[in-house]
């Protein structure tokens, strides 16, 4: 099994999307994604990854291209790596969301693994994958395994191994084109690391 999981959060999209609910909607990273990736490849190859597992969307593609472009490090594409379909509320602003959607929003916040997004996916059938996908890179052979995939996805990753109720997401504030680093022990985990970014040599 596995004994560390880099999980990296996509690079930055374009200026127009910031602040919206992008999930299934397929963006490519913005004009300064790809030099964020790049550098980020830097603090990745000092953590030595062996495997590297990626969202299908084109944002985490190209993030992830970069990265395994620095290192020559094998890639594979996993649909559970997928962000969360937000439906109706794809590319929308959360005060939109809340003007035209209220008592949604209202379920959401109250009973949030039994909501479905308008038009979208489940919680429930979201979590369900992400607990796929998180069994998948812990039993990989590799020692340490890299999974590129977006902020949604990470959260909920990361409650899965700290054993953590799944509502409490709403505590890990993941950021653009960062590592977040879980220390695994027979598939349970430890967060060693949050939004780690590469401060150049010696930083």
């Amino acid at each position: 099994m596995a004994q560390q999981l880099l999980l990296v959060r996509h690079a930055a999209l374009a200026a127009e999307h910031k602040g919206r609910y992008i999930g299934a909607t397929d963006v490519p990273l913005g004009p300064s994604g790809l030099e964020q990736s790049r550098a980020l490849a830097h603090l990745l190859a000092l953590k030595k990854p062996l495997k590297c597992f990626c969202s299908p969307s084109v944002r985490a593609r190209q993030t992830a291209q970069a990265i395994s472009e620095y290192m020559s490090l094998p890639t594979q594409v996993d649909d559970d790596l997928q962000e969360v379909d937000f439906g109706q509320w794809e590319g929308k602003k959360f005060d939109e969301i809340a003007a035209g959607y209220p008592d949604e929003v209202k379920q959401w916040a109250e009973h949030f693994e039994d909501f479905t997004f308008p038009g979208g996916e489940s919680v429930e059938a979201f979590m369900e994958r992400v607990r796929r996908a998180a069994d998948r890179v812990a039993h990989d052979p590799a020692e340490t395994v890299l999974a590129v995939t977006h902020g949604g996805v990470i959260r909920h990753m990361i409650c899965h191994f700290l054993g953590l109720e799944p509502w409490r997401y709403i505590l890990f504030d993941v950021q653009y084109s960062t590592c977040a680093t879980v220390r695994l022990f027979n598939g349970k985990g430890i967060l060693t690391g949050l939004n780690e970014r590469w401060l150049g040599e010696g930083g």
